[in-house]
């Protein structure tokens, strides 16, 4: 059987996602209550961002679960 390979370009993608995520979500905890609108445009990025992330992750299961059956 050959060595599932993982896709590290994806899985980086995700990583650097989540370092955006974060930032932006301690943009939005400096800025909750000097700036609420620019906290809530933070926090709305960070939900794209988190979903972005989720989305690489699960092509990379997805790709090697596959790889896994065959």
């Amino acid at each position: 059987m050959p060595q599932q390979q993982i896709d590290v370009n994806q899985l980086n993608q995700a990583k650097a996602n989540v370092t955006l995520t974060q930032s932006l979500l301690s943009q939005a905890i400096e800025k909750s209550s000097s700036d609420p609108t620019l906290a809530m445009e933070a926090i709305k990025q960070a939900t794209n961002e988190i979903a972005q992330a989720q989305t690489a992750v699960s092509q990379v299961q997805s790709a090697f679960l596959t790889q896994q059956a065959e």
